[in-house]
């Protein structure tokens, strides 16, 4: 049942159930975002929503869930928002560089290439990032955050049995990824019954 809170017992609540997951919940939307300015905004927005609408969180349930569930929800409108909206490009920038003395005539006009640059690293996390976000969310929120399929139901607004499926889709797709990786490492990728959680 919703509760009142006055402005003290607001920031009570919000120090003591909220406060404690803010790692987890920057970890999990830099995975979604993989931008560390857009996670941060991420995290601010959904702290934002938690502390608005704090009389509709029911004390003694998980905070944590709770909480991933504002933050899904708000990657979910703004992935939404941004893929509507035509790329937006600062001509005035553009031509600032090419019309300075220095410019580099081999500069490249493939942005790509500075992008691919920041996401080379570890094999697994670039695996799981190249994931679909539907199942890099599954993944992030059982093997890496050890949600429940129950609470991963209730974050994702999904039945349990969809969870399940997305579950073993993203792992299925993983193995695949992995398999070089994990041969180069001296791992059998031969056997079937190799479990990635």
């Amino acid at each position: 049942m919703p509760q009142t809170y006055n402005d003290k017992e607001k920031d009570v609540v919000f120090n003591r159930e909220f406060l404690p997951y803010i790692d987890s919940m920057y970890n999990f939307a830099y995975k979604l975002t993989l931008d560390e300015d857009d996670a941060k905004d991420l995290v601010q927005d959904t702290y934002l929503k938690a502390y608005r609408f704090i009389n509709s969180f029911e004390q003694g349930t998980n905070a944590k869930a709770w909480l991933f569930k504002i933050l899904k929800n708000s990657f979910i409108n703004d992935f939404r928002k941004k893929t509507r909206q035509p790329a937006k490009v600062d001509y005035q920038e553009i031509e600032n560089v090419y019309n300075s003395d220095d410019v580099d005539e081999n500069i490249t006009v493939d942005l790509r290439s500075e992008t691919v640059q920041d996401l080379i690293g570890d094999e697994v996390t670039n695996a799981i990032n190249s994931l679909a976000v539907d199942f890099r969310t599954v993944i992030i929120l059982c093997d890496l955050e050890g949600f429940t399929y129950e609470e991963m139901a209730k974050i994702l607004d999904i039945p349990i049995g969809t969870v399940r499926s997305r579950l073993h889709r993203a792992r299925s797709i993983l193995k695949l990824k992995l398999s070089e990786y994990a041969q180069k490492m001296g791992y059998d990728t031969d056997n079937e019954a190799i479990e990635l959680s």
